[in-house]
């Protein structure tokens, strides 16, 4: 369902998704700390970030009721880091914060943020960009692989790849404007490897393509266009090209262009044990893929996935998958997903 068109459609489907993805039980929270931390070495950082972001919080919402989850969102981040000294506050984290806390509540939210930090956001949490960069050097590879031209063109225009910086850091959460957009990217990126946003973020620059090359070819024009997103993006489009990039190219076929800039890094996308087996999570989805290819006429197979939306397949498919039609193929689908699925997820499986 996170994967699929439309994704978890509601914040009362999420509070009980969002959690299993994440591997949190949520019938068993730890408590919710009494310590004042206001002394914290962060809180002065955490406190003008949070000041700054009223326009996260739904519009019209009564000026009382903003100022008490800000200082709910205040005390996540606080607590999060003091029960996690290795982890470095970074501007932009509070972004990713505040959407968990307008969906799952303030002691839900700081157990599956606690999860995300030490995991999907443990790279951007060092006391170094180094590894950050590292994921955002990603970026021009996987544009290579799909538009050789478009590539060469920001290259040749030095445009770098700061211009995705907050994108990725706030998981898009800091530059659109609209928060049902913003959580169903959360559903997809929580669902997927920990790259993903890269390559989402890869899409938008492809979609872009004519805006770029349109653009003068020097660094301020090509910045300053892509860096202004715009917000009547086709998500669910865009989101199914980067699951389609992301099993076309996968992060380990590119982490050696990715390298080509610095040196070579460990990165907590590809080294942590939880989430190990996420780069194996399109399994079912290509099992799934192979068998609709081999339904349609050879004229049809042939056509570049990158140029045909899959227009809701994991749904159609997924339907399909259950209907007698398919029986024992079904089977093995399912077969082949509970094999490489986490432990947690086989909850979903009773």
């Amino acid at each position: 369902m996170a994967i699929s068109e439309g994704g978890l459609l509601t914040d009362e489907i999420r509070q009980k998704v969002w959690p299993k993805l994440l591997d949190v039980d949520a019938n068993d929270l730890p408590p919710m700390s009494e310590k004042n931390l206001r002394q914290s070495k962060d809180y002065q950082q955490v406190l003008l970030d949070v000041r700054r972001s009223l326009r996260r919080f739904p519009p019209g919402m009564p000026e009382e009721q903003r100022a008490g989850l800000q200082e709910e969102l205040i005390d996540i981040i606080l607590l999060i880091l003091e029960r996690n000294p290795q982890l470095h506050y970074y501007q932009g984290y509070h972004d990713i914060v505040v959407t968990f806390l307008l969906v799952v509540g303030k002691r839900l939210a700081t157990s599956l943020v606690e999860k995300l930090s030490t995991h999907h956001l443990r790279d951007f949490m060092d006391p170094t960009m180094d590894n950050t960069k590292h994921i955002l050097n990603y970026l021009m590879p996987i544009i290579d692989q799909v538009n050789p031209e478009l590539h060469d063109f920001m290259q040749r225009a030095e445009v770098g790849t700061i211009f995705a910086l907050s994108w990725l850091i706030t998981w898009f959460g800091h530059v659109l404007s609209d928060f049902r957009h913003v959580v169903r990217l959360y559903d997809f990126f929580l669902a997927c490897h920990p790259l993903m946003p890269i390559y989402f973020a890869a899409v938008i620059v492809l979609y872009r393509e004519q805006e770029v090359q349109d653009c003068d070819c020097d660094m301020a024009s090509v910045h300053h266009l892509l860096s202004q997103i715009p917000q009547d993006l086709p998500y669910e489009t865009l989101i199914s090209r980067a699951g389609d990039l992301f099993v076309q190219f996968p992060s380990s076929k590119l982490a050696e262009k990715a390298a080509a800039h610095q040196q070579t890094v460990k990165t907590a996308a590809s080294t942590f044990k939880d989430f190990e087996l996420a780069s194996a999570q399109q399994r079912p989805d290509m099992v799934l893929r192979q068998r609709f290819r081999g339904l349609l006429p050879p004229e049809e197979r042939t056509k570049d996935v990158l140029t045909k939306p899959r227009t809701n397949r994991f749904v159609k498919l997924a339907v399909m998958g259950l209907t007698v039609a398919l029986g024992a193929a079904a089977l093995a689908v399912v077969k082949s997903a509970l094999e490489w699925a986490p432990k947690f997820h086989l909850q979903l499986f009773p």
